[in-house]
C-alpha cells in the first residue's frame, strides 16, 4: 500500500492487502485494533459464505488516528445466500446491527449506493468527488 496523500487518503486506487498489511497498518492504536476485530468476524462469516472479496474503506482506511468505523462491500459471485448470515440482510440505515456487532457496516458491492454508483466506485470517492483508494481482501487467501 502507497502512504496516505496530503488529504490522509490513500491515493486514487483499489489495492490489495492480506490481513498481516492491514493489520499493520491500520491497526494503529485500541479501538482500531477493536474495529479490526470487528472486520474480522464480518470477513469469517462472509468466508464460510463463499464469499471471494470484500472491499475496505472509510475513515479506517485513512490516517484518522480514531476513525468512527469502517464500512466495506462484499461481491455476490458465488455467495451461498442460504449460509449468509441474517446480519448481511440488515441495509437499512442506521444499520445498527451491522454497527453493534462488527463496529463497521457491510454491503453488497453490486448494491447503488449514492442513487447512481455501486459501492466499489462510490467508495472510490470522498464526499467532495474526488478519488481516494481503498483496500482489496481476497478471501480465498484470507486468514486472521
Amino acid at each position: 500500500m502507497p502512504p496516505f496523500n496530503e488529504d490522509g487518503n490513500l491515493p486514487a486506487g483499489i489495492y490489495e492487502a492480506d490481513w498481516a498489511e492491514i493489520k499493520e497498518r491500520f491497526g494503529t492504536t485500541g479501538h482500531r485494533r477493536a474495529l479490526l476485530r470487528g472486520l474480522a468476524e464480518g470477513l469469517k462469516l462472509l468466508k464460510a459464505a463463499k464469499c471471494a472479496r470484500v472491499y475496505l474503506d472509510g475513515s479506517f482506511v485513512t490516517s484518522k488516528h480514531s476513525p468512527k468505523d469502517f464500512d466495506a462491500c462484499w461481491e455476490e459471485a458465488g455467495v451461498d445466500e442460504n449460509a449468509l448470515d441474517s446480519v448481511f440482510f440488515d441495509l437499512k440505515p442506521p444499520r445498527a446491527i451491522q454497527k453493534a456487532r462488527f463496529g463497521g457496516e457491510f454491503f453488497p458491492a453490486s448494491a447503488i449506493a449514492d442513487g447512481h454508483l455501486g459501492f466499489v466506485s462510490f467508495f472510490q470517492r470522498t464526499r467532495g468527488g474526488e478519488a481516494k483508494g481503498i483496500i482489496s481482501i481476497d478471501l480465498t487467501r484470507w486468514q486472521p
